[in-house]
C-alpha cells in the first residue's frame, strides 16, 4: 500500500510539471561550458544563424550555418514573417535536424536586435515540431569571450528529409488578436518609450500600442554583459507583467514579430506558461490599420 501511495505522489508531481519541461532533453538556455562538453554528442546540432561571412571567419567547432534570413522572411511590407512550410522544412532538413535532435542555436549578441535572432529561430523550430531547442547564453560573442576553441572549417550537414507537425497556435494573425482583445493578455515587449507612444521605428506607421496591452520590455531579459538574468529575477519580471496564472492566454508582439520571441521563449520553455502566442505582424501591421484599436 505504501508503494502505491508513493507512486501516486510521484504521478501527481509529474502532472504538475510544465509540459515543456517533460518534453525536453536539454535546458532551454545552455552555457558555453555545457556546449563545450557536448560538442561530440551525436544528438546535438549546433545551429549558427549568423551571416555566412561571419560564420566563415570563425565558428564553434562542428556548427552548421543556416543564416537568419532562412528562418524569417519579408512578405509584402512585413518583416520577419514565417517562410513557406516546404521552404522551412527544407531548411531544417538541410541543417541535419530531425525531430529527435537537440538543437543549440548560436547567434550574435553584439547589437541588441541581433540577440533575438536566436529566439525567433527557436520559436520557429518549435512551430515546425522540433521541441529540443536551446539558446546558447551570450551566443557566439560569449563563446569567444570565454576563450573557447573556434574553427574556420565549414561544416557540411548530413541532410535529412524533415516533415514535422506544425504547431500553428504559436503564431497568430491580426484578426485573431482582435478577437481576443479584453480576453487574452496582450503583451507589448518593446521599450517603454515605444509602448508609451513617445517613440517609434521609421518603418512603423505611427506611434502607439495595441489597446489594453501591458508592457514587458525585452531589454529586461539581459545583464549588461548580454547574458540572461538569473531565473528568479526573470520570473519576478514576468509575473509582475502577465501574472502567475500559467494557463492564461498571452499574445506577445513587438515591432516585427522578432524581438518579442525573447520573452515568449522564456515564458514557455523556462517557466512553463502553457498558452503563449506571437502576433507575427506586430506593430508594423496593427498600427497601419485605422480599424485596429490602438492607444494612447
Amino acid at each position: 500500500m505504501k508503494k502505491f501511495k508513493f507512486l501516486g505522489v510521484v504521478l501527481a508531481v509529474l502532472l504538475l510539471l510544465p509540459m515543456a519541461a517533460l518534453a525536453r532533453d536539454v535546458a532551454p538556455i545552455v552555457s558555453v561550458d555545457w556546449l563545450e562538453k557536448n560538442l561530440a554528442n551525436p544528438k546535438v546540432v549546433i545551429l549558427d544563424v549568423r551571416k555566412v561571412e561571419d560564420y566563415k571567419a570563425g565558428h564553434i567547432p562542428g556548427a552548421v550555418n543556416a543564416f537568419y534570413g532562412s528562418w524569417a522572411v519579408k512578405r509584402g511590407d512585413l518583416l520577419n514573417e514565417l517562410p513557406a512550410t516546404d521552404d522551412l522544412f527544407d531548411t531544417i532538413g538541410a541543417a541535419g535536424i530531425d525531430a529527435n535532435s537537440i538543437v543549440v542555436i548560436v547567434g550574435p549578441t553584439d547589437a541588441v536586435p541581433n540577440q533575438f535572432d536566436m529566439t525567433r529561430v527557436a520559436w520557429t523550430l518549435k512551430y515546425a515540431g522540433v521541441n529540443n531547442v536551446a539558446i546558447l547564453n551570450g551566443g557566439q560573442n560569449q563563446w569567444v569571450k570565454a576563450g573557447k576553441a573556434v574553427s574556420t572549417d565549414a561544416v557540411k550537414a548530413k541532410s535529412k528529409a524533415y516533415r514535422g507537425k506544425l504547431d500553428r497556435g504559436l503564431f497568430v494573425n491580426k484578426e485573431y488578436v482582435m478577437s481576443r482583445l479584453g480576453k487574452a493578455v496582450i503583451l507589448d515587449t518593446r521599450a517603454p518609450a515605444f509602448y508609451q507612444g513617445k517613440e517609434k521605428l521609421p518603418f512603423v506607421p505611427k506611434l502607439g500600442r495595441i489597446k489594453g496591452a501591458v508592457n514587458l520590455p525585452v531589454g529586461q531579459l539581459y545583464t549588461p554583459e548580454g547574458l540572461y538574468k538569473d531565473e528568479a529575477a526573470l520570473l519576478a519580471l514576468a509575473t509582475a507583467a502577465v501574472g502567475a496564472d500559467k494557463t492564461k492566454e498571452i499574445i506577445a508582439y513587438c515591432d516585427t514579430g522578432k524581438t518579442c520571441t525573447g520573452w515568449t521563449f522564456v515564458l514557455t520553455d523556462l517557466f512553463g506558461y502553457q498558452d503563449v502566442k506571437v502576433y507575427d505582424g506586430s506593430s508594423m501591421e496593427w498600427l497601419k490599420d485605422p480599424n485596429a484599436p490602438a492607444e494612447p
